[in-house]
């Protein structure tokens, strides 16, 4: 059987090594445009904060592995541009010589995750001095270009990724600016970003929200960010506005696409083309919660979808059983968590909602060094159905959006909450946790 993965990150790779532990027959080959495999991207920025001091302890398996251990016809710089359905093959080019190829397939995954969004209508986009962060490469050269006169850096975005690189940059001595056309942690409610606008300013960081980037100034280098209210001087840009889903190739094959441009698949990680597969950030996630295709591109994700692909592949039965909306981000001193759904979602969806804010200790109140946890908490009017929370806090954050994420996995009912027999000792708990404290107050 021969097995063609387009992509060798998260997804590509998880599904290639369920194949090679379930299917001996298979020849598997793998195409990657880039230079690099199976890599943590969730590790770049604490590179760039100088937390991690090489790119090399974020790859996880190295191509040689793959080839050698495992068998796997492992290339790089090798990126498709065509798929043809009916004959089940693949076109493109190998940048490593600029030839083109057309390999045949039985079965295909297109694992080829996400790029940076870069609007191009930006006026001076081409100016040196600009990043997106994604890759290895782009890691490093960001690093590369923070010279010695690099002494601002502005951040375009106020998301995840956004809210490390400014961490992570004042880590390494800079000034650095926060542009965001809405607010700081927008996939949270008000209530939790308002916190996180605050813990930026109070560690230095400039904050523009309501504005919008019109382009930049600069002769060879970028010099200014001009926005819709103004111009900011900056001697380095990074854009962290989102993602968008490499799945072009797929969609002119005919393949299925999402409203968000992701690759619709069902459970089974199934396109709407016979033995064509997809998985990871160029995929859709079922939203267990809003019951509905979504897309929610994280490496969780990536890996669960890429094992239950490989698994398929393989000729074993596995069902990927959706998402929930689970993540969480260090910003500074602080954790920042959420898991279902915000009160933003709740509204678009039409649900009767009600929302409960409390703050607590997450240990005893008694022990030493016992700080705050800001948490709020949705539930469904009508049926006490436990629809999600978010939490900010110094410590105890994960503990209790892990905790939430399997009980909204499992449909519990927020009544349910204060029934769960959970961890106490004065170190670590309350007698009631604070997640059943607020629970209690519905």
């Amino acid at each position: 059987m021969k097995v063609l993965i387009i992509g060798g990150d998260a997804a590509g790779m998880s599904a290639a090594m369920q194949i090679v532990r379930n299917r001996k027959d298979a020849e598997i080959t793998v195409l990657e445009k880039g230079y690099y495999y199976s890599y943590g991207q969730c590790g770049l920025p604490y590179y760039i904060g100088g937390l991690i001091d090489s790119t090399d302890k974020l790859i996880a398996r190295s191509r040689d592995t793959f080839q050698e251990k495992f068998g796997i016809d492992a290339r790089v710089g090798n990126e498709v541009q065509t798929i043809d359905t009916d004959e089940q093959m693949v076109s493109g080019v190998d940048h490593n010589t600029g030839k083109t190829f057309q390999l045949k397939y039985d079965k295909c995954l297109i694992a080829t995750g996400a790029s940076p969004i870069f609007p191009k209508d930006w006026k001076g986009a081409d100016l040196q001095g600009i990043h997106v962060l994604k890759t290895i490469p782009d890691a490093e050269k960001i690093v590369e270009d923070m010279k010695e006169d690099v002494l601002s850096v502005t951040v375009i975005g106020g998301g995840y990724i956004g809210l490390e690189l400014a961490e992570n940059l004042v880590e390494r001595g800079r000034k650095v600016q926060i542009i965001e056309g809405k607010r700081l942690g927008n996939m949270y409610d008000e209530e939790i970003s308002s916190q996180i606008h605050k813990k930026a300013e109070t560690k230095g960081i400039s904050v523009s929200v309501g504005e919008f980037v019109e382009g930049f100034q600069g002769v060879e280098k970028v010099e200014a960010v001009v926005t819709d209210k103004g111009i900011h001087r900056s001697d380095m840009v990074i854009v962290a506005i989102g993602v968008k889903p490499n799945s072009q190739f797929a969609g002119k094959a005919g393949i299925s696409l999402h409203s968000s441009g992701a690759i619709l698949v069902n459970s089974a990680m199934e396109t709407s083309v016979p033995n064509i597969y997809a998985a990871g950030d160029c995929a859709t996630q079922y939203h267990r919660l809003k019951m509905r295709d979504d897309y929610i591109p994280l490496g969780t994700h990536a890996n669960k979808q890429g094992q239950v692909a490989g698994s398929n592949i393989a000729g074993l039965s596995k069902n990927f059983q959706g998402i929930i909306g689970t993540s969480i981000v260090k910003f500074f001193d602080v954790t920042i968590g959420r898991t279902g759904l915000s009160e933003q979602e709740a509204k678009s969806l039409s649900i009767p909602y009600d929302t409960i804010e409390f703050t607590a200790r997450p240990h005893s109140g008694y022990f030493p060094d016992s700080d705050e946890l800001f948490m709020k908490l949705l539930r469904h009017k009508e049926t006490d159905g436990f629809l999600g929370v978010q939490i900010i806090g110094k410590t105890g954050v994960d503990k209790r959006i892990d905790v939430a994420a399997t009980a909204l996995y499992h449909e519990m009912k927020v009544s349910d909450l204060t029934n769960l027999d959970l961890s106490y000792s004065p170190p670590y708990n309350g007698v009631w946790d604070p997640l059943q404290q607020a629970a209690r107050r519905f």
